[in-house]
C-alpha cells in the first residue's frame, strides 16, 4: 500500500480523485495490465466485417432519412491536444541547424518537400503576412536560404505559433481566397448528415482546457456564415477531459513520483478517459470522428454517404433489437426465442455460451435479454495500408468471452508467434468512424462506465531529465472503453480516411483544391 501524506490526499480531493482509485492505479502499474488474446483478425472472408453491396448502401442511406425522423442526432470529435507533433521534422530541423553548412536533401527530406511546395499550404498567405509584419521578407529568406526561420515563423508562439496550436484551428484546406480548419470542416460535415429535422446541427467537441477560448473564439468568429451558407443552425459545445480520470506517474520502482513542490505527478488518462465525456452526451445517435481525418468539400461526397450507411444499420438493427427486448420482456414462445436467437447470433454477431441449448427457457431469455440490452456501436474498417494504431479482431477476453474489438498493436504480445501472426494478417484497419447508440429500449440512457473493460489499458515509459517516468493509458475510447457494447464492423472506402498526422500530409492530393 502507498502512503499518502495529508497534503497528497487533499490534492487528490481537489481532482476529484480517490486515494483507493489512485491505489488501484499504482497496482496496475506493479501487475501489468494482461495482454489482449486474439482468436483471428476479424475480416469480409471470415464474416467479422461486413461489405455491403451498391444497393444495400442505397438501402440504408433511406433507412437512415426515414429511422432518424424525430432523433435527436450529435457528432462527437475528440480534438484534445496541441499539433505539436505534426511538426516534429520541422522542430528537429529548425533546433540544430545554426546556419553552417548541411545537405538538406539528405539529411532533411521531409523538411525540403515541405519547404518546396509551401506556397502550396493553406496557411501559406497568414506565413507571409505574419513575415512582413515582423520586416521579414519571406522571399529574401527562403533565396538565401535561412529556411530555419521561415520554420520558426510559423512554430514559435510569439509569431504564428502553430506548433502549439491545437490541430483543429489549424488552416487546413484552401477554397480560392479563403482557407478552412478541421474544426469548419466538421461543421460543413456535419450540416450535411447530422442535420435534425428542425434544421439544427449538434456537435460537441473535446478540447484542452489551454485551447477552450480559442475553440470558442473561433465558432463566433464562423458560426452565422456557415448557418446561412448550409441553412442549419448550429449547436456547437465543449468538454474537457475529466481530472478525476488522471493518473498517477511512477518511477521505475512504481512508486509515486513528485514535482519539485512536493506535489503527486498526476498525468491525463489518453483518450479512453473521454467515455466520461461520450457518457454526457444526450443524443439518439452519435457519430465519432477524430478532428484531423477531414477533407475538401470535392472529396466529402463518400465520406457523408457512408456515414449515413452506417447509422442507417445501426438504426435499424436497434429497432429490431427493442422489439425483440420487448419480446423477451413478455415471456416469448419457443419459436420467438429460436428468432431472437438467430438474430443475436448471426445479424450482431454475438456469441451464445456453450451450454446454452441445455438451459431452461427462463435462462436463456434472460441470457438474451443481457445481451442484447446493450450500448451498440457500428464502426467503419479500411483496408490496411500499413497504418500505425488499431485493427478489428476477434478476442478472448480474461473471462472466456469471444467477441469483436477493435485493438491496439501495444495490446498484442508480438512475442507470441501466434498472436503476430494473427496481428500479421489482419487486412483492415480501424479510422475511428463510429456510429453510436446510448439509450435502451426503455429509452434510458445507458451508463456506458459500465460497459468498460479496466484490464485492457496499457502503460508506457517516458524520460524526464534522469528519472524514467511510467505513465498508464486508461481502456482507449473506442478499444477498452467500449470493450462491450454490441458491435459490427462494416468497410468502408479509404477515401474516408485521410488523417494528417504531419504537415506534409496536407500535400496529399485528397487535401488539395481539386
Amino acid at each position: 500500500m502507498a502512503t499518502f501524506t495529508d497534503k497528497d490526499l487533499l490534492q487528490m480531493k481537489a481532482l476529484g480523485i480517490t486515494p483507493e482509485a489512485t491505489e488501484r492505479q499504482i497496482n496496475n502499474f506493479r501487475k501489468g495490465f494482461p495482454k489482449t488474446i486474439l482468436i483471428d483478425a476479424a475480416t469480409v472472408d471470415n464474416g467479422g466485417i461486413l461489405r455491403l453491396e451498391d444497393s444495400e448502401i442505397n438501402h440504408y442511406v433511406t433507412t437512415y432519412t426515414t429511422l432518424s425522423k424525430g432523433k435527436r442526432i450529435l457528432k462527437f470529435v475528440p480534438a484534445s491536444g496541441a499539433a505539436t507533433r505534426m511538426f516534429k521534422d520541422l522542430y528537429a530541423f529548425s533546433s540544430t541547424y545554426f546556419g553552417i553548412d548541411y545537405n538538406i536533401e539528405k539529411e532533411h527530406p521531409t523538411v525540403k518537400d515541405f519547404l518546396q511546395h509551401i506556397r502550396t499550404f493553406a496557411f501559406f498567405d497568414d506565413l507571409k503576412a505574419c513575415m512582413e509584419q515582423a520586416h521579414a521578407d519571406f522571399g529574401d529568406y527562403m533565396d538565401r536560404g535561412d529556411f530555419a526561420t521561415v520554420i520558426n515563423f510559423l512554430l514559435k508562439d510569439q509569431y504564428m505559433g502553430y506548433g502549439s496550436l491545437p490541430k483543429g484551428m489549424l488552416k487546413f484546406h484552401r477554397y480560392g481566397h479563403t482557407q478552412r480548419t478541421p474544426l469548419e470542416e466538421h461543421i460543413v460535415e456535419g450540416a450535411e448528415y447530422a442535420r435534425m429535422d428542425d434544421g439544427t446541427v449538434n456537435i460537441h467537441f473535446t478540447v484542452s482546457p489551454e485551447h477552450r477560448a480559442l475553440f470558442r473564439k473561433k465558432v463566433s468568429e464562423v458560426k452565422t456564415f456557415y448557418e446561412n451558407a448550409f441553412h442549419v443552425k448550429l449547436h456547437i459545445t465543449f468538454s474537457e477531459q475529466k481530472h478525476y480520470t488522471d493518473i498517477i506517474a511512477v518511477n521505475e520502482q512504481n512508486e509515486p513520483l513528485r514535482d519539485d513542490e512536493g506535489n503527486l505527478i498526476f498525468r491525463p488518462g489518453g483518450h479512453g478517459a473521454l467515455i466520461e465525456n461520450l457518457n454526457e452526451q444526450r443524443a439518439d445517435l452519435i457519430f465519432v470522428k477524430n478532428i484531423d481525418n477531414v477533407v475538401p468539400d470535392w472529396m466529402k461526397h463518400t465520406t457523408i454517404i457512408y456515414k449515413k450507411v452506417l447509422a442507417g444499420l445501426l438504426l435499424d438493427l436497434q429497432k429490431q433489437t427493442f422489439k425483440y427486448l420487448h419480446q423477451l420482456d413478455a415471456n416469448p414462445n419457443d419459436t420467438q426465442l429460436r428468432t431472437i436467437e438467430r438474430f443475436a447470433q448471426e445479424k450482431l454477431h454475438l456469441l451464445l455460451p456453450e451450454n446454452y441449448k441445455e438451459l431452461s427457457p427462463k435462462e436463456r431469455t434472460s441470457i438474451l435479454h443481457n445481451l442484447l440490452n446493450r450500448p451498440m456501436r457500428i464502426c467503419g474498417m479500411v483496408k490496411n495500408q500499413g497504418e500505425p494504431g488499431g485493427g478489428p479482431f476477434i478476442t478472448l477476453n480474461t473471462h472466456g468471452i469471444k467477441s469483436l474489438q477493435i485493438v491496439e498493436t501495444a495490446q498484442i504480445n508480438q512475442n507470441d508467434p501466434k498472436q503476430s501472426s494473427i496481428l500479421q494478417s489482419a487486412t483492415h484497419f480501424n479510422p475511428v468512424d463510429l456510429v453510436c447508440a446510448t439509450k435502451n429500449y426503455k429509452n434510458r440512457y445507458f451508463d456506458l462506465r459500465q460497459y468498460i473493460d479496466p484490464e485492457t489499458g496499457f502503460i508506457s515509459k517516458k524520460s524526464k531529465g534522469a528519472t524514467v517516468l511510467k505513465s498508464q493509458e486508461l481502456p482507449g475510447l473506442w478499444n477498452g472503453a467500449m470493450a462491450n457494447w454490441i458491435t459490427l464492423f462494416v468497410e468502408v472506402p479509404l477515401a474516408t480516411f485521410n488523417p494528417v498526422k504531419t504537415v506534409n500530409d496536407l500535400l496529399r492530393k485528397e487535401h488539395l483544391e481539386s
